[in-house]
């Protein structure tokens, strides 16, 4: 309702059967009298029909042939914000079963306005378009086109960290229609030339020799590490058991994978019958055992032996020549019998 402000001083007319719209009462003559839309009151009559103040400023509201001063209009027809609860003057958003500001509307999620921008019901939400693709993505395990905000229902695009519906790009060289095949890469000679990543179709992308990272299946515009029969970007070379980058650290190789020092060790190396950790360096076999090469050593005497040393195995363990002399002749005949024995059921 806008507000109605004529206010006229009606002098040295004929009064003739005036009377005032409130009181029924006549005009004295020279008296200063409101018209309002061809109404007239006294002016004492002029007031709010709520407060009877009044009207600042000549300012008043109509409603179903009542008059009201601005509060007390706002007080009994005005809409409050389902938000703020303030008083709704001028445009008001009518959602949700309530009233709002149109800057008090705003999507659930991510405090978009959706005055103007329009809005999805989602479990008695107010959801924006995109905030609502999203939930629907988590509930179908899809992804949602941040071009359209539509469901992908195959494999995605992925350009500049987002994903999309293939076919919303072309190819920056042939122009033809993408999937999920298109590769980003900075612009090269003969190709787009600008200094922004472009889209490219198989086809051409293949055509300027970019590697493709055997981790990640995205070109390598920088450093490649070439290993294992493949190309990779420095960061997603990494340990096939902690996934840590070797960043030009050594690396082994075992059935197709790549295995850092310590795991590689873990995994596929010896451990050392003394000390029981991983021999990082030479190793010593004897006695179907793997030693340490400091760690081999006469199991009485404790005397460190070597690849030359002449030793007896006793109780599984090694003897060196001098400690086995000085064990008792029957003892000396019975190991000398065993190790006979052994060598007839697995002969060298």
């Amino acid at each position: 309702m806008a507000p109605i402000t004529d206010v006229e001083d009606i002098a040295k007319m004929s009064l003739g059967n005036m009377r005032c719209t409130r009181c029924a009462d006549g005009f004295e003559a020279n008296e200063k009298i409101v018209n309002s839309n061809g109404e007239l009151w006294h002016t004492q009559c002029f007031v709010c029909a709520q407060c009877f103040r009044p009207f600042q400023d000549g300012i008043f509201y109509e409603f179903e042939g009542r008059k009201y001063c601005e509060r007390d209009f706002h007080v009994l027809f005005a809409p409050c914000c389902n938000k703020c609860g303030e008083f709704v003057i001028g445009r008001v958003i009518k959602a949700m079963a309530a009233n709002w500001h149109p800057h008090c509307f705003r999507c659930q999620m991510c405090g978009k306005e959706l005055a103007d921008a329009g809005f999805i019901r989602n479990q008695n939400r107010a959801l924006c378009h995109e905030c609502n693709a999203a939930v629907k993505a988590v509930g179908t395990g899809k992804y949602v086109c941040q071009k359209c905000h539509g469901l992908i229902d195959d494999e995605p695009l992925r350009f500049r960290g987002e994903v999309y519906h293939g076919y919303h790009f072309n190819c920056a060289n042939c122009a033809v229609e993408l999937d999920s095949t298109a590769r980003e890469v900075k612009s090269r000679p003969g190709f787009a030339a600008n200094d922004m990543n472009e889209l490219y179709c198989l086809r051409c992308h293949d055509k300027m020799g970019i590697p493709i990272c055997g981790a990640c299946r995205r070109p390598i515009e920088e450093r490649v590490v070439t290993a294992l029969g493949k190309h990779w970007h420095v960061e997603h070379f990494v340990c096939a058991k902690c996934e840590k980058p070797f960043l030009g650290h050594r690396h082994y190789e075992k059935r197709g994978l790549a295995y850092c020092e310590t795991h590689y060790h873990q995994l596929f190396g010896n451990l050392c019958f003394v000390c029981n950790q991983v021999i990082a360096g030479d190793v010593f076999t004897a006695l179907n055992k793997a030693w340490c090469v400091h760690h081999f050593a006469c199991s009485v005497c404790d005397t460190k032996m070597n690849q030359k040393s002449k030793f007896y195995e006793y109780d599984e363990k090694p003897v060196c020549k001098k400690c086995y002399e000085k064990f008792p002749s029957e003892l000396r005949r019975r190991l000398r019998v065993a190790h006979e024995n052994t060598m007839k059921k697995n002969p060298v």
